[in-house]
């Protein structure tokens, strides 16, 4: 608990306050999306010189706040934003799928150097089934995995998903970590909430593969099925980063609703029906180091609530692993267009949890933080006005 609180929160959202011992250690991270350059690169046409300032502006950013950990998306389509000895070089980098970038540069290594530089961690954040996106129509390089493994690649929802039941695919996703974490000093390998995609209205064509499965004595239907290949992905993917260099964390950002009515004020898409994870038992089995649920509503609205699923999913980590919200920045702008109160209100009441391991908040994304949108740095240089360590993983 903080020992020292505001009157009144959503009221004076400039308030100082002294973090006590157990809040000096805090997640304080955000993401760095790269898909359609979201956030970084700016453009995929700028030159090296100029993609390398965009990111050490970020890092800096962060440093000036006292944050201290990116999540940085170097996988975002079976692509590299990284010298990957397995998989072609994004076109979100070079502007030419497969083509190296020139002059030659590392992106993860160099964010890697810098970020350390300032006391920041690196989370490498890849998308393990996602091989083209809606509205992409660049031909795929010759040896990427939609074409490595062409009889598992399906067009979706206008992309191209590889199939999660799938063994072979599995075991190369295995494959892509272990190369990152056996040449990259990244503190963690994150992934978000992309396993099987998001239902376009019709059925995902994975029927050979369950067929399949059944010919060989499997007794799942197909939903339970589903589960179970993207639980087979997050125990493997554990056991095989903690085996190499068992310091590296690994988390997961789920979709913020694990079912319809857990808890029980919660109505919308059910994680666990609609994406097939059942998220609530990596947490429950402690399959992950950190989990960071996508709470991207407000505290107020009850069949959304920021603060009665924080609660609930702080309620299920049985196993101490850590819950470091997920919080939407991006929401300051657009048709949302929320109050940047709301964005102080959910740290605080983060921290407000934070003797039941709500350790944490992390932002999506960088470009409103970056563009300063309602003031936003000037109300986490308050909240973050003490460094902070991230959170002591005791198992580690």
């Amino acid at each position: 608990m903080m020992s020292s609180l505001c009157e009144s929160e959503s009221s004076n959202v400039t308030c100082c306050f002294s973090l006590n011992q157990t809040e000096k250690q805090e997640f304080r991270a955000i993401w760095i999306a790269t898909v359609f350059n979201i956030d970084w690169p700016s453009s995929s046409m700028i030159s090296v010189t100029q993609q390398q300032t965009e990111l050490l502006n970020i890092l800096n950013m962060m440093e000036r706040l006292n944050m201290n950990a990116v999540i940085f998306q170097v996988r975002p389509a079976g692509d590299a934003l990284y010298a990957s000895t397995l998989e072609p070089w994004s076109i979100y980098l070079t502007g030419d799928h497969g083509v190296p970038p020139s002059p030659l540069w590392d992106p993860l290594a160099f964010i890697v150097d810098e970020a350390h530089k300032r006391n920041i961690e690196v989370h490498a954040w890849i998308n393990p089934y996602r091989a083209r996106l809606s509205s992409a129509t660049y031909e795929l390089a010759s040896n990427h995995m939609a074409k490595r493994f062409a009889t598992y690649a399906y067009s979706y929802a206008n992309q191209i998903w590889m199939d999660p039941g799938s063994s072979e695919i599995q075991d190369f996703i295995g494959e892509v970590v272990e190369d990152i974490i056996n040449r990259y000093a990244v503190d963690g390998i994150h992934m978000d909430d992309y396993f099987y995609p998001y239902s376009d209205g019709t059925e995902f064509p994975d029927h050979a593969t369950y067929a399949r499965f059944q010919e060989q004595g499997g007794t799942l239907n197909l939903n339970d099925w589903r589960r179970s290949n993207v639980n087979s992905l997050v125990y493997s993917l554990n056991r095989r980063i903690h085996t190499i260099r068992p310091k590296v964390k690994f988390g997961i950002s789920p979709f913020g609703i694990w079912k319809n009515g857990f808890p029980p004020s919660i109505t919308g898409l059910s994680s666990y029906d609609s994406l097939f994870c059942d998220s609530r038992l990596w947490l429950q089995e402690g399959l992950v180091d950190y989990l960071t649920p996508q709470l991207y509503w407000q505290i107020d609205p009850p069949a959304q609530s920021y603060s009665a699923l924080l609660k609930w999913w702080i309620q299920q980590t049985s196993r101490g692993r850590h819950v470091y919200p997920g919080n939407a920045v991006y929401r300051l702008t657009g048709t949302t267009n929320w109050s940047v109160t709301e964005i102080v209100r959910q740290i605080h009441l983060t921290r407000s949890m934070s003797d039941r391991l709500a350790l944490g908040n992390i932002f999506f994304s960088a470009k409103q933080i970056m563009q300063n949108i309602q003031g936003i740095q000037g109300q986490l240089a308050i909240l973050y006005q003490e460094k902070a360590i991230t959170p002591i993983m005791s198992w580690l």
